[in-house]
């Protein structure tokens, strides 16, 4: 008895179905961040779906475990949002530099904020979402410190201060609870370093070359 043939695959049509589940999967992706990117924190799988032109099976199949997708939304993030934080000249006076900070810090949050307001609300409940939060905040730290190294020879408390008032957390308290504008926000963080900086030791108080605007409700 001839054994019996089996029909094969063509090579082409395997490769056809990678490539239309690799499309699907970056809509997928796309049409989650596009969603959380316009306010919507915790988009259903009916809204991804929907954006994305696919199935919702489709979105399950691809992302059946959240972890991953944390991942692949950080990653297209992390390309976007990292070069906002490098390249500025760390020169001048202590003033000239605040004001830069400031200016610098205001761009990556604005550019983050829907994001990270976003794994915030899940981030107990992902290891990898922890991580990434803690390496924000040493990020934060450490550029800070390259900002302001008269930092590095103040008290503990300072610098603790410094850092928070330069946090993601306290930039959305004033955006998101006390409701101001980009300007205005940015405006009560560098009078608080302005504060801070007149503590440090070793020099004289920093002179702003204007006074900040006074605060004002976005909207």
């Amino acid at each position: 008895m001839k054994p019996r043939l089996t029909a094969v695959e063509p090579v082409w049509a395997c490769d056809g179905r990678v490539r239309r589940g690799m499309r699907s999967r970056e809509a997928i992706v796309a049409a989650l961040m596009d969603l959380v990117g316009s306010g919507i924190l915790q988009p259903t799988v009916q809204q991804v779906a929907d954006r994305a032109g696919v199935g919702v099976r489709s979105v399950f199949r691809h992302f059946t475990e959240m972890e991953t997708l944390h991942r692949e939304m950080d990653a297209r993030l992390e390309v976007e949002a990292r070069p906002l934080m490098m390249g500025a000249e760390r020169a001048g006076s202590v003033a000239e530099r605040i004001v830069a900070l400031v200016r610098q810090r205001t761009t990556f949050f604005e550019r983050i904020a829907p994001y990270k307001r976003s794994a915030n609300l899940v981030r107990l409940r992902s290891p990898f979402l922890q991580e990434r939060h803690l390496e924000l905040l040493r990020r934060l730290r450490a550029d800070l410190l390259s900002w302001l190294p008269e930092l590095k020879g103040a008290s503990a408390a300072l610098v603790e201060a410094g850092d928070l008032a330069t946090s993601f957390e306290a930039w959305d308290r004033l955006r998101s609870d006390r409701q101001l504008a980009p300007k205005a926000a940015s405006a009560v963080v560098e009078t608080t370093l302005f504060a801070l900086l007149s503590r440090a030791p070793g020099g004289a108080a920093p002179r702003r070359a204007r006074s900040p605007a006074r605060p004002r409700r976005a909207g």
